[in-house]
C-alpha cells in the first residue's frame, strides 16, 4: 500500500511531463513556448510573430489558417522574416498548465479582445530576468497571403 501511495504521485508527474513535451501548434514551424521563441529571436535576429488562437472555435482563426498560414508562400516568407508562437484558446482540446497561463499573461499584456489577432513584437530580459516587450503592430484575419505579409512588412519595416 506505502509503495502506490508514492508511485501515484510519481506516475502522475511522469504523464504530466510527458503531456507537456507532446504538446504541438497546430501548424508546424510554430512554437507553443515563449521562452523558445525568445532565444530563437534573439539567436537570428528575427521578431517574434505571435496569432492568438482559438484553433477548435473560431472560425476567422480557421479561415486565417487555409487562407494564410497553411500557404508555402507564407511559410517561406516567414522563415526568412519572423519566429512563429502560437497562443492557442482552444475550447474541446487541454492545453498544459504552464503555457496555458504563459497564454493568458500574453492576452493580458498585449490586451487581445478577439480572435484571431497577431502581434509581431521583440522581446528583451531585464535585469529582474523578466521580459520587456516592444510591441511592433497587430493585425487579424486578412483573405490572402499577399495581404497579410504586406501589413506585417509594414509592421517590419516602421520598426527600423
Amino acid at each position: 500500500m506505502r509503495i502506490l501511495l508514492i508511485l501515484t504521485p510519481l506516475l502522475f508527474l511522469f504523464y504530466a511531463a510527458e503531456a507537456q513535451n507532446a504538446y504541438k501548434a497546430g501548424h508546424e514551424g510554430w512554437l507553443v513556448n515563449l521562452e523558445e521563441a525568445y532565444a530563437l529571436s534573439k539567436e537570428t535576429g528575427k521578431p517574434i510573430m505571435a496569432n492568438f488562437t482559438g484553433s477548435d472555435w473560431c472560425g476567422w482563426c480557421k479561415r486565417l489558417s487555409a487562407a494564410v498560414f497553411n500557404k508555402p508562400e507564407f511559410k517561406s516568407w516567414a522563415e526568412k522574416n519572423v519566429v512563429l508562437l502560437e497562443l492557442d484558446f482552444p475550447r474541446r482540446s487541454q492545453v498544459p498548465p504552464n503555457i496555458k497561463k504563459q497564454n493568458a499573461d500574453l492576452q493580458r499584456a498585449f490586451r487581445v479582445r478577439g480572435f484571431p489577432t497577431v502581434w509581431v513584437f521583440q522581446l528583451d530580459k531585464n535585469s529582474q530576468g523578466k521580459f520587456d516587450i516592444t510591441g511592433l503592430g497587430s493585425t487579424g484575419y486578412k483573405p490572402s497571403v499577399n495581404e497579410f505579409i504586406s501589413g506585417v512588412d509594414e509592421m517590419l519595416a516602421r520598426a527600423k
